[in-house]
């Protein structure tokens, strides 16, 4: 039987505490409680604004993390610096706009290209496995091998809308199949991530060689009704 990874995003917990500009509830206990409940990896992104997680967390997660760190960054400059300093284990570069609520969607890898490649060399040598965030093409798939990145992390909140609005997602469904069997013929690990629930997570975790999810906002959402270690041991058993 596979093994599908669960990545838990706690990005929401620091939206909660911002929300009132307190210390609580603390992204550290967060982090630490997704890890005593079966968590493969924490994910957190330090967006450029700030808007949810913030250094200090950045520094205190990954300093009382037994279990891989995930951080999300934009391709800047600022962002590249602070990877270094604090060497996650895993990175994932994200696309990002000041407006959006969310991500929006996958990278545009042809934008700032040769510094995206020299990025992607530099957190390779200074230790940390690198990911890009992209949407489920087979261009962008082909790219993210050119850019030498170690893993791509699709891009299924397209996906996810359509199943959830009950329309017709078959084509976008073959879109992300044939995107994870291109990864892994030229040697990505290939990820899934954005807008997942149980059902749609449910649906993914049958393509094989989908190596892990990444699951925020829906999971720390149920989490109040039912309780984080709950709801991760729902995920862990939907992903089997």
């Amino acid at each position: 039987m596979k093994r599908i990874k669960l990545g838990v995003n706690i990005d929401h917990v620091a939206t909660v505490r911002n929300a009132r500009g307190d210390n609580y509830p603390d992204p550290l206990r967060a982090a630490l409680l997704a890890q005593k409940s079966g968590a493969d990896s924490i994910t957190i992104h330090l967006r450029e604004d700030r808007r949810h997680i913030i250094d200090k967390d950045l520094e205190l997660i990954k300093s009382r993390l037994r279990i891989p760190l995930n951080l999300e960054i934009a391709a800047t400059k600022e962002m590249l610096d602070i990877a270094l300093k604090n060497i996650p284990d895993f990175i994932c570069i994200v696309p990002e706009k000041r407006e959006e609520i969310t991500t929006e969607g996958g990278l545009n890898l042809n934008y700032k290209k040769n510094f995206l490649k020299k990025m992607i060399l530099k957190l390779k040598e200074n230790g940390s496995r690198v990911s890009l965030f992209i949407e489920p093409n087979l261009k962008d798939v082909e790219m993210a091998h050119y850019l030498n990145a170690d893993c791509i992390e699709l891009h299924t909140g397209r996906f996810c809308n359509l199943v959830n609005n009950k329309r017709n997602f078959k084509k976008e469904l073959v879109k992300i199949k044939r995107s994870v069997i291109l990864g892994n013929k030229i040697g990505l690990e290939v990820h899934a991530g954005h807008g997942l629930n149980y059902k749609t997570a449910k649906m993914l975790s049958k393509i094989d060689l989908i190596k892990e999810f990444n699951i925020g906002h829906f999971l720390i959402g149920e989490s109040i009704f039912i309780g984080l270690p709950n709801c991760i041991k729902n995920f862990k058993k939907v992903l089997r």
